[in-house]
């Protein structure tokens, strides 16, 4: 099983940015998909972004407008998430995931199968 470990979040203002990082170990890193997430109080888990286990395919959500950014360095066994022109909604814990394959498919919590503890974003008005 995957082992993940996100890093990377913290309080920033409305507007700024921030790069979320979660390094791998265990399994072959370029075999997985790779998932982020966000959790905020009384409200499901929510997709944010996915990248297949080349890097070439990626896919976000629609509702974040092109902000966000996925990516992967699999000789680092890291993958990375840009976030730019941050906004309060965006508050929330943020997670990893290691999907089943090298393929994405679909953004659905249950087609990945390690999961980091999370880190925490606040974006501040």
């Amino acid at each position: 099983q995957v082992q993940l470990v996100e890093s990377g979040g913290g309080l920033v203002q409305a507007g700024g940015f921030l790069r979320l990082s979660c390094a791998a170990s265990g399994g072959t890193f370029s075999s997985y998909a790779m998932g982020w997430f966000r959790q905020t109080p009384g409200k499901e888990r929510e997709f944010v972004a996915a990248i297949s286990g080349s890097g070439y395919y990626t896919n976000s959500a629609a509702s974040l407008e092109g902000r966000f950014t996925i990516s992967r360095d699999n000789a680092k066994n890291t993958v990375y998430l840009q976030m730019n022109s941050l906004k309060p909604e965006d508050t929330g814990v943020y997670y990893c995931a290691a999907g089943l394959s090298p393929v994405v498919v679909g953004a659905e919590p249950r087609a990945f199968g390690s999961w980091g503890q999370g880190t925490q974003v606040t974006v501040s008005s």
